[in-house]
């Protein structure tokens, strides 16, 4: 189950022929968030996993699921983005039910990131869940 605004990433990739314009793209998602503040670029909020600095910082308002990030890496903040637009405005119970490595392979990354990226991405997922199985119990 992916959110709308992750479908419509899905349909933007289904028209990018290359791989360079996907990750151009990625990237760019990545630019558009806004920076997270640096009082939030904590060790509570650092991912350990990562090859590259990242912070994700998950609020639950309402009974939905937000996160906001950053990253000193382009790409990085790019797939911040991605799993932004996966998660953000679910249920803690929705976001344990996605299965954010099946969603992600619909957009090709498997191929095309690096082990250490994907072992990053990975620890990013595994955070999220963690966050949203705390609010489960």
């Amino acid at each position: 189950m992916a959110s709308p605004a992750f479908e419509e990433i899905v349909e933007d990739f289904e028209f990018l022929e290359d791989w360079e314009d996907r990750y151009r793209y990625v990237i760019e998602q990545g630019k558009a968030m806004d920076p997270l503040e640096d009082a939030l670029k904590v060790p509570a909020t650092k991912v350990d996993g990562c090859a590259s600095q990242v912070w994700l910082h998950p609020v639950i308002e309402n009974g939905q699921f937000h996160f906001d990030g950053d990253s000193d890496a382009m790409i990085v903040k790019g797939l911040i983005a991605l799993l932004r637009s996966l998660y953000n405005g679910l249920s803690p119970t929705e976001v344990l039910t996605v299965d954010a490595r099946a969603e992600m392979t619909r957009l090709g990354l498997n191929d095309h990131l690096s082990a250490q990226r994907s072992n990053g991405l990975r620890a990013m997922i595994e955070r999220v869940q963690l966050v949203a199985g705390a609010q489960e119990n």
